[in-house]
């Protein structure tokens, strides 16, 4: 959904419990941050369940989820809020951070690198021992609520000189570190989340298991747990094992002719 600025993301109150499988010890490494007020930060690959687990983590604690998907044209205000024009009167507009600020909700920011670095600093004084949202448009500091949590994440493997986050705001998180699932946990994932049988879950992450390993030829990403749902959804619905998995994971991870031959066999030896 939108909201007034315009702006992609989403807010849950009330949801029904996600699947998620713990793969370390991150459920109690969050619910201590939680408890300590501190900011979290998640480093990923795509697809490998970190939104999941906020999502989780949200519904565990009871609280009010606000996710925002960042990108380069985010501005402070997008986020903090703006003055709107509303029946010829001008009235201050709350954006995201700033009601999750006042509600004490856990405020999501997905691929925090996206957003424009004059727009990251905005979460500074609330990611350190001051938790104050400050609005300089209209002169107000606002004190976190006790329960507000800010969660940013990213992934590490998009790195570059222009999109890399800076040690002033890094140094104010702690950080969990996510990886791909073991396989068997992985296959038990597909197959919830896919509704296929467990042998042909363990057949996709197989798949997987065998293009990430050869991400050093050129591959950018390495196949995602998600890839391997929308496949097994697709399976699902009588697409053919080979189709599913060409159209919901070669295709997607890249446009190299050489690349695409190679997993194409890799399928052909696996359905």
């Amino acid at each position: 959904m939108s909201d007034s600025n315009g702006l992609d993301l989403k807010s849950d109150v009330t949801r029904q419990k996600p699947f998620y499988l713990e793969t370390g010890n991150e459920v109690g490494l969050f619910e201590a941050a939680y408890d300590g007020k501190l900011p979290v930060m998640l480093k990923g690959p795509t697809g490998c369940g970190k939104t999941r687990f906020v999502e989780y983590m949200a519904y565990r604690l009871h609280r009010p989820l606000i996710t925002v998907a960042c990108h380069e044209d985010l501005f402070a205000s997008d986020l903090i809020g703006r003055f709107l024009l509303k029946n010829d009167e001008t009235i201050w507009n709350d954006g995201p951070l700033t009601r999750a600020v006042r509600i004490g909700a856990i405020c999501y920011l997905d691929e925090i690198v996206e957003a424009r670095k004059d727009t990251t600093v905005v979460i500074h004084p609330l990611s350190d021992d001051r938790r104050i949202l400050v609005i300089e448009k209209n002169g107000e500091i606002i004190p976190a609520h006790p329960d507000f949590t800010l969660v940013i994440s990213y992934n590490p493997g998009y790195q570059s000189v222009l999109k890399d986050l800076k040690q002033s705001t890094r140094q104010r998180f702690i950080s969990f570190e996510f990886k791909y699932p073991a396989p068997e946990k992985e296959a038990e994932i597909v197959a919830h989340e896919g509704k296929v049988d467990m042998e042909t879950a363990r057949r996709l992450v197989t798949l997987a298991g065998k293009i990430r390993n050869i991400r050093e030829h050129g591959l950018t990403e390495g196949a995602s747990t998600r890839l391997l749902i929308y496949a097994a959804q697709l399976i699902r619905r009588n697409i053919d094992p080979v189709s599913a998995c060409r159209s919901a994971v070669c295709l997607p991870l890249t446009d190299d002719n050489r690349l695409q031959e190679t997993m194409n066999d890799l399928i052909q030896d696996l359905f």
